[in-house]
């Protein structure tokens, strides 16, 4: 059986409605044959050691299409697009060695070593990515395994049986009766659905199936985290809207509502899952339109979630708003949902993806709306699409609504002019030297993310020309310190191309998320509880009631952040006297280290302070002052609760 391999876009004629990509040409498939084979490997493979070290770099993406049994032709009349179907035998997931990026930085396209790959046979087409701790057995090996879930973000396509004896299914543009999801579409070859989220083993590279959310109809996964502390994951449902949570042999726990149980704690009225679903036998089924494809409403709707600093942050609707819920010590969602901030960016489309680094920046990515053009060519409104940073303010200026800053930092992202061309994933990478080479020792130091068209700019394609290919569609790697107006345009990245295909410009949305293995040891990077928080009744360590007088405060948890600016520590306390204070004073009472309250407080939101001039892993002797701030502002003499405070700060220092 001959196949066609690709993307499918228009690039012959207008009579072929969209007409086969440029690779059908005379000498076009030996062409695309020799040019994959430069630079990417073969086909799904298990490996004879593992396939994923520190630095590795998993991208999904469409997998491309096929015209089964081509070379015999097709009927005249018959439009190509229509015998046009998902090539199962190509990646949808590729797992990147860029160790070695082979210079410096200036804009160029990197040859890497062939990557590990997973088909769209094994697994359909999927998107968010995550990695486990490399946990066996009980033991750490230091091998993560990958996990990705299955996704409607690169299109939805269906068939009925094969009704003209061609050898082929007969594609559908409306739902119909007996239709099915196309094969390569959610894995269903190898028992997977919409719902699905994949295991790829670290050491082995097998495929199985790790869970299943068998409710999702086909609007599939918006994004995983991984929890290292309480050993789960979590799963945003596009379908429901809700943030489950799983066990980490794949077993569902329990879900989190934003829509019921988050909104409210906003002063937003509860919205609740409307009932929508998929239908791909009924009428009203368009796989042209999203709108049809049974998404829970915008309100509700969940796509990018990160574990950070004790919660779970994750972003909502199209005008994204980015929110945390707080996860307890027994793993539990702890019911204490907080709105963060609402995204300011040009465009108002959803953050599919949420990272942090060891700093307490958080990153954030836009994917354009869903699109899902009938020939393949596009995935996703691109182009405009920003990748952004936010840190939280210090001190908070209480005239804002959010602890965050109100503005962002942008990066330029791909050349064509805007430097928008972010298509929805990001994470953080170790940093890398002079000569391109990855450096273990400093680590988040450079950001990566996915986009179309990244070296596509006519203006700029002489200069190009050197570095590669202009058609990219993949990963741009930025140190994370080249914020606009630096790396405009970004001369400062590498980029790296997910498939290898360099004939399909006008391509959109074909590239997915993207995620790196980056264990830090010795740093505090992935925040991680650290003793030193309290649970009632009980109370710190050598912290008697002065006298025989119950204490007026109780500290019911401590969580550490890393700033900007150095450690944080926010304090949850618990008025236990009914006091009513409303703010605190924080004092040193250790010699040589200072400590700052810099934050004011928010009603439902913890008390801030920042701890400077420490050795990691120190006990620091905190004084504070609990008091009403109305009593203050009288002037003179005002009550206040005083207690001093043990706090045991984290063994591992903040990167600067």
């Amino acid at each position: 059986m001959s196949r066609v391999r690709g993307t499918f876009v228009s690039s012959l004629n207008s009579s072929l409605n969209g007409g086969l990509r440029r690779a059908m040409h005379p000498g076009g498939l030996l062409a695309l044959t020799l040019t994959a084979g430069l630079w990417l490997g073969g086909a799904a493979r298990a490996q004879d050691s593992q396939i994923i070290y520190p630095g590795s770099m998993a991208v999904t993406g469409f997998s491309g299409t096929i015209i089964p049994n081509f070379d015999a032709g097709l009927p005249p009349g018959v439009d190509p697009v229509d015998e046009t179907f998902i090539d199962t035998t190509r990646a949808t997931l590729r797992v990147f060695d860029v160790s070695h990026l082979g210079g410096p930085a200036a804009g160029q396209l990197v040859f890497t070593p062939p990557p590990f790959e997973v088909t769209a046979e094994q697994i359909g087409q999927v998107f968010g990515l995550t990695y486990d701790d490399g946990v066996r057995d009980g033991l750490p090996s230091g091998v993560p395994n990958l996990y990705a879930g299955a996704t409607s973000l690169h299109g939805i396509r269906i068939v009925t049986p094969d009704a003209d004896d061609d050898g082929r299914p007969e594609r559908q543009r409306r739902g119909t009766a007996g239709a099915t999801f196309m094969d390569g579409q959610f894995g269903t070859e190898n028992g997977g659905g919409p719902g699905t989220i994949w295991k790829i083993d670290g050491i082995t590279g097998q495929v199985s199936k790790f869970a299943d959310i068998d409710t999702n109809s086909g609007p599939g996964i918006g994004n995983l985290t991984f929890d290292p502390l309480h050993r789960q994951f979590f799963a945003s449902d596009l379908d429901t809207g809700l943030i489950h949570r799983i066990d980490a042999d794949g077993r569902l726990i329990d879900s989190f509502d934003h829509g019921v149980a988050g909104r409210p704690a906003h002063g937003l009225a509860p919205v609740a899952d409307d009932g929508s679903v998929m239908d791909i036998q009924g009428a009203a089924f368009d796989s042209e339109d999203p709108d049809s494809w049974g998404y829970t409403q915008d309100e509700r709707r969940i796509w990018g979630v990160s574990y950070h600093g004790g919660r779970l942050y994750y972003s909502v609707g199209e005008k994204s708003e980015i929110w945390s819920v707080g996860i307890a010590r027994d793993g539990t969602f702890a019911g204490d949902p907080r709105w963060e901030l609402t995204v300011k960016a040009d465009k108002d489309y959803a953050v599919t993806d949420i990272a942090f680094d060891n700093s307490g920046f958080m990153y954030l990515a836009q994917r354009g709306p869903v699109e899902n053009r009938y020939d393949y060519s596009q995935f996703a409104d691109s182009g405009k699409g920003e990748v952004i940073r936010y840190w939280r303010e210090n001190p908070d200026d209480p005239a804002t609504e959010s602890i965050w800053v109100e503005v962002p930092q942008e990066y330029a992202v791909g050349f064509p002019q805007g430097n928008r061309q972010s298509a929805g994933g990001l994470d953080l990478q170790y940093g890398y030297d002079a000569d391109g080479n990855l450096d273990t020792s400093v680590c988040t130091q450079t950001l990566v993310n996915t986009g179309d068209k990244l070296r596509d700019n006519p203006a700029l394609a002489e200069q190009l020309a050197a570095g590669g290919p202009l058609a990219v569609h993949g990963v741009q790697i930025t140190p994370k310190e080249l914020v606009k107006p630096a790396n405009v345009p970004p001369f400062g990245s590498w980029f790296v191309d997910f498939d290898g295909y360099f004939e399909d410009p006008e391509v959109e949305g074909h590239v997915g998320d993207v995620a790196v293995w980056h264990p830090c040891e010795g740093r505090a990077g992935y925040y991680e509880e650290i003793p030193g928080g309290y649970l009632p009744p009980f109370y710190p360590p050598d912290f008697p009631p002065p006298g025989n007088l119950p204490p007026c405060l109780d500290v019911e948890d401590v969580q550490y952040y890393c700033t900007p600016s150095g450690l944080e520590a926010d304090l949850y306390l618990h008025d236990h006297a009914g006091f009513g204070g409303d703010s605190i004073k924080a004092l040193s009472r250790t010699p040589g280290v200072g400590v700052t309250s810099p934050m004011s407080h928010a009603p439902g939101t913890p008390y801030t302070i920042g701890i400077t001039g420490h050795y990691p892993g120190d006990t620091v002797d905190v004084g504070l002052c609990f008091y009403r701030k109305s009593d203050k502002d009288k002037g003179g003499y005002y009550p206040c609760c005083k207690m001093t405070l043990p706090l045991k700060t984290p063994a591992v220092s903040c990167e600067r």
